[in-house]
């Protein structure tokens, strides 16, 4: 049997087979699920994404749906440019294909947040096209079989993987061998601890064979992330609520709901235009770290409170809230927002 014969045989007894996305015939929460999957494993997305398609069951309630409320059930997922692309990209099937989930993967590759091998996936998965990818786990999987010198994210390392993935996608059961090249990656042929003696193609697998499993795939040269500085306003009225401002659109927890963030130009400032309440700040609490693919944000949260009710002298151009945690509306908060304000009750 060849690779992809021995894959499938796998999948039949160990792989997974009551994934809740494992809906064939519909891309809708194939592709949800593959964004949701980005970065991010399958134990920790599942409850994330059933709170989700409960919520936009179809993409034209996605469509019809505030980025609120999209970004407030991603809360906690990161990389939040995933949330706002899958809104945007529903915007734009609805209006653009009269709400029908593109079928070539062309199309789908032009939308946002939709790269070649997430696409391949979606169709793959939903429709049985025969299409290769290449995520995380199968890069792992065919470095490990074929001692793919190189780092993976080196081009011309990718482009040998493309090939091999290529080479080995057969041209039946696409679904099934798509989910088994997945699924080997994740439960077998692990980042660490690889389970060898239960992998089904470790018989001709040269890091196997070489003894080498560790060593591929390569790993990127290791650089020291920077350090970035912030300070946070905590404020809070006498009702007990927390005043927030929304980001914008782009940079870190782009469009997100967030405490007030000091200015970089004055450090007696707090993006607060038009401030027409006095407030008493506190000491500053100890500095949170909260590190991001590309580096570290080291932040200090210093909290405040409205002296006496005064709360609606706060006019601002941009989107401003009160936000009450005891009764917590559906707004996206970045995670270690959340968990000040949460603590901050305690």
């Amino acid at each position: 049997m060849d690779f992809a014969d021995k894959l499938l045989e796998w999948y039949e007894h160990h792989g997974r087979h009551d994934l809740p996305w494992q809906v064939r015939g519909d891309p809708y929460p194939v592709w949800i699920s593959e964004i949701m999957l980005q970065q991010t494993q399958v134990t920790t997305v599942i409850p994330y994404y059933e709170r989700f398609i409960s919520q936009f069951p179809s993409l034209q309630d996605l469509a019809a749906a505030n980025l609120d409320q999209v970004l407030h059930l991603w809360s906690g997922l990161g990389y939040y440019a995933r949330a706002r692309n899958l809104h945007k990209t529903a915007k734009i099937i609805t209006e653009q294909y009269s709400g029908n989930f593109p079928e070539e993967i062309s199309e789908l590759v032009a939308l946002p947040g939709i790269g070649t091998s997430t696409a391949g996936a979606i169709l793959a998965q939903s429709l049985g096209q025969r299409h290769p990818i290449l995520d995380g786990n199968v890069k792992r999987v065919l470095a490990r079989y074929y001692c793919i010198e190189g780092w993976p994210g080196h081009r011309e390392t990718e482009k040998r993987l493309w090939q091999l993935s290529d080479h080995n996608t057969p041209s039946t059961k696409i679904t099934d061998y798509t989910q088994a090249i997945m699924d080997l990656g994740a439960t077998i042929c692990k980042r660490g601890n690889p389970d060898c003696p239960n992998c089904p193609v470790s018989g001709d697998c040269q890091a196997f064979l070489l003894d080498k499993v560790n060593a591929y795939p390569h790993k990127r040269r290791k650089k020291t992330l920077p350090v970035k500085t912030t300070t946070f306003l905590l404020l809070k009225n006498e009702q007990g609520e927390v005043y927030l401002t929304q980001r914008p659109p782009t940079g870190i927890w782009g469009g997100l709901w967030c405490l007030p963030e000091q200015s970089q130009n004055s450090k007696n400032k707090w993006n607060l235009e038009h401030l027409s309440v006095d407030i008493l700040t506190g000491e500053a609490l100890p500095v949170i770290r909260h590190t991001f693919s590309h580096y570290h944000l080291d932040f200090t949260v210093i909290p405040a409170s409205v002296e006496g009710d005064h709360s609606s002298g706060i006019m601002e151009s941009t989107p401003t809230v009160w936000y009450n945690p005891a009764q917590p509306s559906q707004l996206g908060l970045a995670a270690p927002i959340k968990k000040i304000i949460h603590a901050s009750e305690v």
